[in-house]
């Protein structure tokens, strides 16, 4: 029993941190986050810390993990895949830190087969792949979008252009990211009555 309970305790206190964490590093980026500081914010050592997620890699990929859990969280009424998207780009946009770690994490993990941060790009990448091409297939049946367009590409796309804005807008923060992804989008839609006979 009191192993059950020592578990409870340990996946509340990972929660904690994540939360915390999450806070930190939106607030002050993810170059000017330190292990030290989010350990010393929820009462740990840096060992106690790194001890719920084994490295500094993988608490930092368990950080963005539950920032994608929080943005599906915040919103789930949203049905619409692409809408979406946008809130989420226009959210990252106020938590300019998390974008920085999202960028770093990804190109440390595309870089390093061993990485921790590894599967989980792969993963979502996967994920964002087949859940965009489901809803432009579905936009294909219902005459949104021309049948001759090929799903597998636009969803590639839709992805790489919203990864691709946040760089740009790192760079220089008036950049509307939302905006781009949106007219990409918009412009596979224009196709279905472009391609439409007269």
């Amino acid at each position: 029993m009191a192993q059950r309970g020592s578990y409870a305790k340990g996946i509340a206190k990972r929660e904690e941190i994540l939360r915390v964490a999450l806070e930190v590093v939106a607030r002050n980026g993810f170059r000017a986050t330190s292990v030290k500081e989010l350990a010393d914010a929820v009462g740990l050592t840096q060992a106690g810390l790194l001890h719920y997620f084994d490295s500094k890699e993988g608490l930092f990929t368990a950080i963005l993990r539950a920032r994608d859990e929080a943005d599906s969280a915040r919103w789930a009424e949203l049905d619409d895949i692409v809408d979406l998207l946008l809130a989420v780009i226009r959210h990252n946009s106020e938590t300019p830190g998390l974008v920085q770690l999202f960028a770093s994490l990804s190109t440390a993990a595309t870089s390093d087969p061993g990485h921790a941060a590894r599967d989980y790009f792969v993963e979502r990448y996967a994920r964002l792949r087949v859940d965009f091409t489901t809803a432009i297939e579905r936009r294909q049946v219902d005459g949104q979008i021309a049948p001759d367009v090929d799903a597998v590409t636009l969803a590639g796309v839709l992805v790489a252009v919203s990864d691709g804005m946040q760089l740009q807008w790192m760079l220089n923060p008036r950049t509307d990211m939302a905006e781009h992804v949106r007219l990409v989008w918009e412009l596979a839609l224009r196709t279905a009555t472009v391609a439409a006979p007269a």
